[in-house]
Parts: structure tokens; sequence; C-alpha cells
């Protein structure tokens, strides 16, 4: 584990976790405002080996973790802790079955104290401006507007930051 919120454990993803990661990654309405498009099986397979290769890389600036329930321990979203040249960007995504149970304001809290734990001094996030509820989660947690752009595919997207 690497933290916990109230209902919700943050780990390293293990190949278990292909089925839904497979799901989660397929689906084009949780990729809605992210870069990218709905990957098959197999891409998603290669994907998730990856991402678990990189954990035993001590240079490794690129962590996607699994968000699990506590309570049966279902594969419910991932949760990213990125270098982004010298930002540490952080973001995270749900299977569309789990949208507005208020995950997201958890995990997201829960990031921030984990942030604050490994001593990072501020993190980012970014928001395709039509994703309201993410934007609103941002809000609430007192990041701050510090840019507006439009994205490489061509949508009004927002930069947050937090210092910590």
């Amino acid at each position: 584990m690497i933290f916990e919120t109230e209902r919700l454990i943050i780990r390293r993803l293990v190949l278990a976790d292909l089925a839904m990661f497979h799901e989660l990654e397929s689906n084009p309405n949780v990729l809605k405002y992210a870069i990218g498009t709905p990957k098959t099986y197999i891409e998603n397979e290669n994907e998730l080996k990856t991402l678990i290769l990189k954990y035993n890389d001590p240079k490794n600036d690129f962590w996607i973790l699994a968000i699990t329930n506590k309570t049966d321990q279902q594969f419910i979203g991932t949760v990213a802790l990125v270098k982004d040249n010298l930002e540490d960007e952080i973001g995270y995504r749900f299977l569309e079955k789990f949208w507005n149970l208020g995950y997201g304001s958890e995990v997201c809290f829960g990031l921030i104290s984990y942030c604050k734990q490994i001593k990072i001094k501020s993190i980012i996030a970014y928001v395709v401006d039509e994703n309201k509820a993410s934007a609103i989660i941002l809000e609430k947690n007192n990041f701050t507007i510090v840019d507006e752009f439009i994205n490489d595919e061509g949508l009004s997207e927002t930069k947050y930051e937090l210092y910590l």
C-alpha cells in the first residue's frame, strides 16, 4: 500500500488488475478529457506491464497506481504522480460506474497528504475546462489557476497549482 483514505487503498498495479485496467483505459467516456484514445486489450496489457516494470526503476518519474475499494479490494481506477519537467503533476481516473460517489475528492485529498509526507513542495494538475467536476475538486482543495490555454487536441484547458 502506498497510502489510504477513508474508503480507498492506493497501491501498485499488478497483472491481476488487467481486466479492470482495460475496462478503464478502453472507455471513451473515461478518456473524454484525457490525452489519447481507447486502446485494445493487447495495448493495455503491454502498457500495464510497462507501468509495473517502472516501479523497479530508481529513476522512475511516472508513477501510475491502482485505486481500490477498502471493503472488497475492487479496482476502481488509477492515480498518477508524474514529474512533468520540473513540476510534480497529479491525476486520477475512475471506472465510469464509480463516478459521482465522492471518490475524486477523497483521492485528491489523499494525494495532497501523501505528497506532503514525501516532501513535495508543490503539485500541479491539468483539467480540460469542460470537465467541471474535476475543476471543482481542485478548487475545493485550494488549488489555484496558474495558466489557461488550448491543448494539442484543440480543447480549452486550465493548469492548477497547489503549494504544500
